[in-house]
């Protein structure tokens, strides 16, 4: 007999086996680990939002990034370049600047997959389009989300709404919910998962209120001091929100941040990253 749980395990698995077979996919040669597989079956992409190596630049930031084991990120907008360069990541790089960072970016084999939280102007939205971004976290006036809307859908660029915490102007779901009725589809939620509980909300709640508004995720989880810990160590309930993102078929990125132990917290964000995956591989393997 047929079960939904089956029903989603085997849409995950031909989702995967076009990804396998398309363009796309990795030569043998490149091939990522199992885990990280089974994420991209689920059109997951995971990685550190740079905001958790704020003190460091976006050169150690890159590398800090493959030692976490992902191939993708979320660029904090005004991050220094590298330590001969105090000029700062976003929109007006020069042209040197730009070509130094894409080079990079090709070393190291990884890509931006959002910028934020930050602007939503059309300088944001150039330097997004520039780079090859598909998501901008912002946190814009409600009184900017009908131009901002238009320019999402003439960039086909994505735009996150992100809750920091109470009393901040989309801390709560319903809130975001509200806002969001005159919006196009390119619009819609960035789920800060630790903020929420930081709120005094639950973020599987959140979650299933925002069901298809969701765009992208900055993806904590706190213990009850409210501390980072890494994912699935913590009472956000990380695994409970994947699975049901599964059933609400989400396709979009997921950034980490860790802001805790700001001098050394790699070894945290690589912990999340291989819970992220592993957790992955249990919901399409079943």
């Amino acid at each position: 007999m047929t079960t939904r749980r089956n029903m989603l395990r085997a849409t995950a698995l031909l989702g995967g086996a076009a990804f396998l077979t398309s363009g796309s996919a990795f030569a043998h040669d490149d091939a990522p680990a199992d885990n990280t597989i089974y994420s991209r079956m689920l059109n997951w992409r995971i990685g550190p939002q740079f905001f958790s190596f704020n003190r460091f630049t976006v050169e150690e930031s890159i590398e800090k990034c493959k030692a976490a084991g992902a191939k993708s990120f979320e660029f904090y907008l005004g991050q220094r370049l590298r330590k001969d360069n105090d000029r700062g990541v976003g929109p007006g790089m020069s042209k040197d600047d730009v070509k130094w960072l894409r080079e990079k970016l090709a070393e190291a084999g990884c890509v931006p997959h959002a910028m934020g939280v930050c602007g939503a102007g059309r300088s944001e939205f150039d330097f997004a389009a520039m780079m090859g971004i598909q998501c901008i976290n912002s946190e814009p006036g409600f009184d900017k989300l009908e131009e901002i809307s238009q320019r999402a859908d003439e960039y086909k660029i994505n735009v996150g709404l992100h809750n920091h915490p109470k009393a901040s102007i989309y801390w709560d779901p319903e809130i975001v919910l509200e806002n969001l009725k005159n919006c196009g589809s390119r619009v819609g939620a960035c789920a800060d998962t630790g903020h929420w509980l930081r709120s005094n909300l639950d973020p599987l709640e959140c979650v299933k209120k925002l069901r298809g508004k969701i765009v992208s995720f900055h993806i904590k989880d706190l213990n009850t001091g409210h501390r980072d810990v890494p994912l699935g160590q913590g009472a956000c309930s990380i695994a409970d929100i994947l699975r049901e993102l599964v059933d609400q078929k989400f396709q979009g990125p997921f950034s980490i941040e860790y802001e805790s132990d700001w001098d050394n917290n790699v070894p945290h964000v690589t912990e999340g990253v291989k819970f992220f995956n592993e957790t992955a591989k249990e919901i399409v393997l079943g």
